[in-house]
């Protein structure tokens, strides 16, 4: 027990942001790569929805989640990778609901090869900080991030066309990789079955 009169807790909330951000990227990666349903305005509100909802909120509330755990209850072991994890999952998350809510408007898309700058920064932040934490899956899915992001710069402040299918097939593979994540940590810490490669 701490002295603070909590206990340490297994029951880190990452799945939840694992798979709110796999659900998203499912949705807006299929879109953009098979080309359907066919982009218009609604179209991209329902897609704003999810983005908003499962890129945004699952993820915002599972970096609010682990900040407090670990700044005022210290709950969490593995506190160094998972301060990156709070760190990312709120920044994300925060992203999320900007460009939920830019596509649901209907707002110029251009100004997010800007942001795209700063994700590619941290994306690779989480590469360095997994990495030199051993852990391969979280190291794999911030690279597939990084790439998201890098082809994110040029599609939005070149007009680069075939950028946006491309991005659609990241963010597709991300999804998968994002499920297995969701698998692996759940089944982890509920069965003890470690599923990580």
């Amino acid at each position: 027990m701490l002295a603070t009169g909590f206990v340490q807790s297994p029951f880190v909330p990452i799945a939840i942001g694992f798979f709110g951000l796999g659900t998203c990227y499912f949705v807006w990666g299929g879109q953009a790569l098979f080309g359907t349903p066919k982009t218009s305005p609604e179209v991209s509100r329902a897609l704003s929805i999810w983005g908003i909802w499962m890129g945004g909120f699952m993820q915002f509330i599972t970096g609010v989640y682990l900040m407090v755990g670990l700044s005022w209850f210290g709950v969490y072991t593995h506190q160094a990778p998972l301060y990156m994890a709070a760190v990312a999952f709120t920044s994300y998350g925060v992203h999320w609901f900007a460009i939920g809510w830019r596509r649901y408007i209907g707002a110029n898309d251009e100004v997010d090869g800007y942001m795209a700058l700063a994700f590619l920064a941290i994306s690779i932040l989480g590469v360095l900080v997994f990495h030199q934490a051993g852990d391969v899956p979280v190291t794999i899915l911030f690279a597939l991030l990084a790439l998201i992001y890098l082809l994110e710069i040029p599609t939005r402040l070149a007009s680069w066309t075939a950028g946006v299918r491309a991005i659609g097939f990241v963010q597709f593979i991300t999804a998968i990789w994002l499920m297995y994540l969701t698998y692996g940590v759940v089944m982890d810490v509920a069965l003890t079955q470690h599923w990580w490669i």
